[in-house]
């Protein structure tokens, strides 16, 4: 908070320009090739300067991160785009952060506080927007993670009730299924641990991207959700090869009643034969 007592600090703080910027989870994935226009500012996400202070970023993990746009605005710019939005979202994950401007002032991320800039440069948007895409879909990620979980508790609380797995293999394979393509996503098309590639470019704005990532929490969530992940997929297993063990010893069990059966299909043969 800037010192009331301050001139220069008050006059700063009253010129301070603020921008909201908003990224929103659309849907499973985003096409956009062969939206390339005269003002796109980057390819990998695609990204647009829709104004002096208005900005689209679109990221293919299907996330669209808006600077500048009122909700009606961003409304009308994913309209356009509806058809290259692959297995739409209801919208209910985004991500809300303020930007404040202060020319001749340098990065600063306060707790909690407004992002601020002393620009709102092509590069900086890039930065701030990489950053809210990965929260946003890491949200998407810790809530589907949840639900599995939901659902394992009763597999594994029968498990520890009766001493036997429930019947319903089908659903176990589904829920592992479900957590190793939320593993692929994280690792593969997010790359929560990756630096944008801006970075390449302007190595000076690192230090924004580092503060960044430490408010969001970006790489301590994405080792929670890995962790998360790897004790979903060992459960899963582990309750398959319990399906799988159970199945055999029933077989077997059938195997060794036929058996038995035909035995004494065999000596009721040999006895009416000797009558």
């Amino acid at each position: 908070m800037p010192d009331s007592s301050d001139p220069k600090a008050a006059t700063d703080a009253k010129s301070a320009e603020k921008i909201v910027a908003h990224a929103l989870l659309v849907g499973d994935r985003i096409d956009a090739a062969g939206l390339e226009r005269g003002d796109m500012i980057a390819t990998a996400p695609f990204a647009r300067r829709l104004g002096p202070a208005k900005f689209v970023a679109l990221y293919r993990f299907g996330v669209a991160v808006f600077i500048g746009l009122t909700p009606a605005e961003e409304e009308e710019f994913l309209s356009q785009i509806s058809e290259r939005i692959v297995g739409k979202r209801d919208r209910k994950n985004d991500e809300t952060a303020v930007l404040e401007i202060q020319p001749g002032h340098d990065d600063r991320v306060p707790p909690g506080g407004p992002i601020q800039v002393p620009d709102l440069s092509a590069a900086r948007f890039l930065v701030v927007a990489d950053v809210l895409a990965k929260t946003v879909s890491l949200a998407r990620d810790e809530g589907a993670l949840s639900g599995v979980f939901d659902a394992i508790e009763p597999f594994a609380a029968a498990l520890a009730r009766t001493g036997h797995a429930p019947l319903n293999r089908r659903k176990m394979l589904r829920l592992t299924g479900q957590a190793i393509l939320a593993q692929h996503r994280i690792s593969g098309r997010v790359a929560v641990e990756e630096t944008p590639e801006v970075l390449w470019d302007h190595p000076s704005l690192e230090r924004l991207y580092t503060r960044l990532e430490d408010e969001y929490e970006l790489r301590e969530r994405a080792r929670a959700v890995s962790r998360k992940l790897g004790v979903i997929v060992e459960t899963g297993q582990a309750l398959t090869d319990i399906f799988d063990v159970d199945r055999a010893t029933r077989l077997e069990a059938a195997v060794v009643v036929l058996i038995i059966a035909e035995i004494l299909i065999a000596i009721a043969q040999i006895v009416l034969a000797h009558h």
